[in-house]
């Protein structure tokens, strides 16, 4: 059997205390016993915050989800709104997804805010992550919770912070609350549930998420009794809301697949739970055959991704990537707002610093201002906070991620699905097509062709080769890509901007994130980044050239994806 380390069994062994329940120890003991390598992977660090917030495989552990980990969260999360908000009465939202135990775990935290004299506002079902986004600023809370792992496997679970202002934590307050947990013992975390202070809430918070989600995404397009959608919620929370939304909006050819209609945290009917994958749409494009659907809508588990298909050329549905839906949303609302005479120069739209550099091109087509951040959501809602003295348009991620105005503050699913349809609808009402406006797109400024590549790497040994993997390409820089000289590179752990052919550097003004990005002359750009949420390293691509006209897409597009193709084996990532 294999030894376990000294300092991971003195650690396994203060779950054996009187802290912890029963089936807790049971469980750790039994990993003592019998499991050391399970042991290991469950006490040699502390789960801590990322990009998305805390997620992880559930079990006992302090690198696992449990009632203690997540009571720890909370407890220390309670005492730094005590500290932050003295003499003040309290208010925390709560909502949680379709996983396993996920109401169980938003129970216990509900309870544990109570048992701190905080009232908290449960809500009495699964709920879609941007309708706690929503609810946070409607209730007036201080700060909400949301118990989710997004699209990760059906063992994880996870648990997202939210500010007063509706988005994530971010810093200061993130390292703040790190700090007020870190500095708890597990025997200080109060169970002890105080009833009075817990309410229940549903219908109210959900009509007026609903009046607001199309207030902010139905444009009046024409004729939508002529819109086909085919809508999956992959067994997640959006069967709440993304109907009614769409119906509401006026939308009521909505055809449901009903195999993936009930929320199920073990998500029988695909592999991965994430739009971002072809297979999991495979169900939702066999109904669109079915029914001659002119979109395809499917969302991740707490709906805040979502994935699109619309029909191509050839009248085939075909998946659109994170960046193109990104894009065309935001040309569209730019457009709403160029021909309300709203653009004054007051306005911005907001990106991350892997997704697609057309964003700044549309920003500067509109004459509007494009504020780009690090990945993850939370640094666009964070914007909007940071500069209230410009409106905030809209704005996306690669990763399936798109937000419409600032009424929500986290990346929005619900709301976004109505603009896609408004989008579609339009767009068949002049004779034209969701994807023939995106090929419009790239006429006008230039076609932009990006690539996701996620290598998963699990554990302490895949942790360690990610870990390696960024320092090789930090210590041995690439000189040039596919033959394009590298000109620039961006270190933002390091915080600096290194132009290659002169060797000066400039700063770079975000957080530090461990991120490296690659530029070359020929408008090549490549990062690679640890995944924040999964045991994932990712690098994104993007690359471009001029389109002349429509009937030049086919043969430039083959040249773009062979120029991907040839990058990839260049770097040995396939």
């Amino acid at each position: 059997m294999t030894k376990i380390d000294a300092k991971i069994l003195e650690k396994a062994t203060s779950w054996l205390g009187p802290n912890f329940d029963s089936d807790t120890t049971t469980k750790v003991q039994q990993l003592i016993d019998s499991d050391p390598n399970e042991l290991t992977e469950s006490f040699y660090k502390d789960l801590a915050f990322g990009t998305g917030g805390m997620r992880g495989v559930m079990g006992p552990g302090t690198n696992r989800i449990n009632k203690y980990t997540l009571g720890k969260n909370t407890q220390g999360l309670s005492n730094y709104l005590k500290k932050i908000y003295p003499n003040t009465a309290l208010k925390v939202a709560i909502a949680y997804d379709c996983r396993h135990n996920s109401k169980e775990l938003a129970t216990i935290c509900a309870n544990v805010f109570s048992a701190n004299d905080i009232e908290v506002f449960l809500f009495s079902d699964l709920r879609p992550t941007p309708e706690l986004s929503f609810a946070v600023k409607y209730l007036d809370c201080h700060c909400g919770i949301v118990l989710t792992a997004s699209h990760n496997p059906p063992e994880y679970n996870g648990y997202k912070v939210y500010w007063t202002d509706g988005g994530q934590i971010v810093p200061p307050e993130d390292e703040e609350i790190i700090d007020e947990i870190n500095q708890l013992d597990f025997s200080q975390i109060k169970f002890d549930a105080k009833p009075e202070l817990i309410k229940l809430i549903d219908a109210e918070v959900d009509a007026a998420f609903v009046k607001a989600s199309v207030e902010n995404a139905d444009f009046k397009a024409p004729n939508k009794e002529n819109l086909h959608i085919v809508f999956t919620s992959l067994h997640g929370t959006s069967i709440t809301m993304i109907p009614p939304v769409l119906r509401e909006a006026g939308y009521n050819n909505i055809y449901i697949v009903a195999e993936q209609a009930t929320p199920d945290g073990d998500f029988p009917t695909v592999v991965s739970p994430n739009p971002e994958e072809p297979e999991a749409l495979k169900m939702a494009l066999e109904l669109a055959s079915k029914v001659n659907a002119d979109i395809v809508i499917g969302t991740d588990p707490d709906s805040d991704r979502l994935g699109i298909a619309v029909r191509d050329l050839e009248g085939d549905m075909i998946l659109l990537n994170g960046n193109q839906t990104m894009v065309v949303m935001t040309d569209f609302l730019l457009q709403q707002w160029k021909n309300a005479g709203k653009i004054n120069g007051k306005q911005f739209i907001g990106s991350t610093i892997v997704s697609t550099p057309m964003m700044s091109d549309l920003a500067n087509a509109y004459d509007v201002e494009c504020k780009i951040g690090l990945t993850g959501f939370k640094w666009i809602a964070k914007m909007i906070k940071d500069f209230p003295e410009l409106e905030f348009i809209g704005g996306g991620e690669e990763s399936f991620g798109f937000m419409t105005g600032d009424f929500v503050r986290d990346k929005d699913a619900v709301t976004a699905a109505l603009l896609a349809c408004e989008i579609a609808t339009q767009a068949k009402a002049n004779g034209s097509s969701f994807y023939e406006t995106l090929i419009d797109m790239y006429v006008s400024h230039g076609f932009y062709k990006e690539k996701l590549i996620s290598m998963v790497k699990k554990g302490i040994d895949g942790a360690a080769e990610i870990k390696q993997m960024m320092i090789d390409l930090r210590q041995n820089p690439l000189k040039s890509i596919d033959g394009s000289k590298v000109v620039r590179i961006e270190d933002y752990q390091t915080s600096t901007a290194t132009d290659m052919t002169t060797t000066d550097t400039t700063p770079i003004l975000v957080p530090k994130s461990n991120v490296l990005i690659y530029y070359t002359e020929d408008g090549t750009k490549i990062a690679a980044r640890p995944s924040g949420t999964e045991p994932k390293i990712k690098f994104y691509f993007s690359i471009h050239l001029p389109l002349a006209n429509k009937a030049d897409f086919e043969n430039v597009e083959k040249q773009l994806d062979a120029k991907i193709d040839r990058i990839v084996q260049e770097m040995k990532l396939n």
